[in-house]
């Protein structure tokens, strides 16, 4: 298992809070916080999803968890506290972030460790990990991946083919995904913000294919050659970007 280059969003953020090159904002979830997500996410979605039967235990991914208020928020949100303990048992959360020191952040601020699980990862590397959590709890997928807000960090730092290959494995993974691009506005931003700190451009911004509606590219791509079909959208955030539910077929 390799482990995770340990990136220091903290280092970062000391030039510009808004210039960390992987997108582990060490103070995320101030200025886009859970709920501009979980306003558009009905309170019934896994029941909706048909998942909360009392048969099975339902596993969720969420991918880039940063800090790990999403995914806590999340749960909260879909799992009411005034459930019997037993059906809160059979929810459980996997969050993985690539910043070691934003997991530390969530496993030391983790109120719900018997249902949520953090761990250091760079899928783009290596995810043996997300197996081996799927045969611990006897499953050959996750229920609902969660992927907000990733796919442009993925993008920048590892081209077309890494964003492909990122679609492509989180659907082999996920029966159901639930899928926030981030606009192409949001890469020149990105971009200028390096160059505004007297750094180079990212590697692939200059040679990416994949340009203008990436969202609508993204779910082309799910379709086409995942064997996913979008179901329901959510609707726009605050941030005008997309929140797309895709199932396996």
């Amino acid at each position: 298992m390799a482990t995770c280059t340990k990136v220091n969003a903290e280092v970062e953020e000391k030039d510009d809070p808004g210039a960390a090159p992987y997108g582990n904002f060490i103070n995320y979830y101030t200025f886009n916080p859970p709920e501009n997500r979980l306003s558009l996410i009905p309170a019934t979605l896994l029941q909706d999803l048909g998942y909360k039967d009392g048969h099975q235990n339902t596993l969720i991914l969420d991918v880039g968890c940063n800090s790990g208020e999403l995914s806590v928020a999340f749960y909260k949100h879909l799992v009411p506290v005034s459930e019997e303990v037993s059906d809160r048992r059979k929810v459980n959360i996997l969050g993985f972030d690539l910043d070691e020191i934003l997991i530390e952040r969530a496993q030391q601020n983790n109120p719900l460790p018997s249902n949520i699980t953090f761990i250091p990862l760079d899928i783009t590397k290596d995810d043996d990990q997300l197996q081996d959590y799927l045969n611990q709890h006897g499953s050959s997928h996750f229920h609902l991946c969660l992927c907000l807000a990733v796919t442009m960090w993925v993008h920048l730092n590892h081209g077309d083919a890494g964003l492909l290959q990122l679609l492509s494995r989180l659907a082999s993974i996920s029966q159901h995904l639930l899928l926030e691009a981030q606009p192409w506005k949001c890469y020149r931003s990105a971009a200028r913000r390096l160059r505004k700190l007297g750094r180079s451009d990212f590697d692939h911004f200059k040679s990416l294919k994949i340009r203008g509606d990436v969202a609508e590219q993204a779910r082309e791509h799910l379709e086409r050659h995942c064997g996913m079909e979008v179901i329901q959208s959510f609707g726009s955030t605050t941030w005008d970007r997309k929140l797309l539910l895709f199932k396996g077929r």
